[in-house]
């Protein structure tokens, strides 16, 4: 599937605060669609339901949820790497982490109108998600921050520019750490958007969020003519 989505590419991430003790009654759980129904209407381009120990059924019956909130308008959403949920709950793709199965594998099982995103941490694994058909990926951590130490150091800007430049045009988002103060930095180094949890989790003010990584792309933009 295309990606036709306008620049710069916001990603909101949940935050994978359910549990599989989590119900379809349970607070978190109207938590999640109330943070896609904010983000559908600050403009966010993309929404990924990364709630990883959730049961299929209520995973499913969220995302079909989620689905429901985000047809019809221009936020696609995909599922963290369940492509069979989110094909069967109607979401319109899924993003692959390092232990899912492939994007070319996932477009020749569910089709080549799923949209894919990939996690990718190196330049080889950048190239290799996007040779595979992945639409989209997102690289990092770009900065240090406490959930992504696991992966190692930060990746930091000159990697990020690095993989902006050999993948030309393909839209590679920055993740990890990003605030508003250092995502003009990330568009600077050739990012085609951010993806991120924190910097989209306060929903009172998610449209000025947008707004203010939307004026500083357009800054960066405006910097290199």
């Amino acid at each position: 599937m295309p990606l036709n989505l306008s620049r710069p590419i916001l990603y909101l991430i949940t935050r994978g605060a359910t549990t599989e003790g989590t119900t379809l009654g349970a607070p978190e759980f109207a938590l999640i669609l109330h943070q896609v129904s904010a983000a559908v209407a600050a403009g966010i381009n993309l929404i990924q339901i990364r709630e990883k120990q959730l049961t299929a059924r209520v995973l499913f019956e969220l995302v079909e949820r989620a689905s429901d909130l985000t047809r019809g308008t221009n936020t696609r959403l995909v599922v963290n790497d369940r492509a069979d949920v989110a094909v069967g709950a109607g979401a319109d793709g899924v993003h692959l982490t390092r232990q899912s199965l492939d994007a070319a594998m996932i477009k020749k099982t569910f089709g080549k109108e799923v949209l894919i995103g990939a996690s990718t941490h190196s330049l080889e694994e950048a190239e290799f998600a996007q040779e595979q058909g992945a639409d989209f990926i997102v690289f990092g951590p770009v900065f240090e921050t406490q959930s992504k130490k696991l992966f190692g150091p930060p990746v930091g800007l000159e990697k990020l520019a690095d993989v902006a430049r050999e993948l030309r045009d393909f839209p590679v988002l920055a993740l990890g750490g990003i605030s508003l103060a250092n995502a003009p930095d990330c568009f600077a180094a050739g990012a085609q958007g951010i993806a991120g949890i924190s910097i989209f989790g306060d929903l009172q003010d998610l449209t000025s969020v947008t707004h203010a990584l939307r004026s500083a792309a357009k800054g960066a933009i405006q910097d290199e003519s």
